[in-house]
């Protein structure tokens, strides 16, 4: 019987290490304006769960506090937070803001996403 393990679909690296994950320069100019309208810093925490139109959903949210495992992306002096098991559906995005015609968000710019839905919230890898 063998004890070689297969090799993970996802490898997690530290973000010492480099995760490719950035904060555009419009996502950190909107988190400080947030922080400055709430009176306090405020961090925007990316994560994806199972869901969505297309497989895959992002949730996106303010909060105020890091979990002990969460990996940081600055930019700016300004902070988002993605969990290790979100982290190798978002290798290599950039987190932006945008804002458009048909509304302003924040967006996730993933080149893992083989598709995604109108929307732009739902993806599939």
């Amino acid at each position: 019987m063998s004890t070689d393990l297969a090799a993970p679909l996802f490898q997690i690296s530290p973000a010492s290490t480099g995760h490719g994950l950035s904060l555009s320069e419009s996502a950190a100019g909107r988190l400080a304006e947030l922080a400055a309208a709430e009176g306090h810093p405020v961090m925007l925490r990316v994560a994806v769960d199972g869901g969505g139109c297309s497989g895959f959903q992002y949730r996106l949210e303010l909060v105020e506090a890091a979990e002990v495992d969460d990996i940081r992306i600055t930019a700016d002096g300004q902070t988002a937070l993605v969990d290790a098991v979100s982290l190798p559906f978002l290798k290599g995005s950039e987190i932006a803001f945008v804002d458009e015609l048909a509304g302003a968000q924040f967006v996730v710019r993933n080149p893992n996403a083989a598709s995604s839905c109108g929307c732009g919230v739902s993806f599939s890898i």
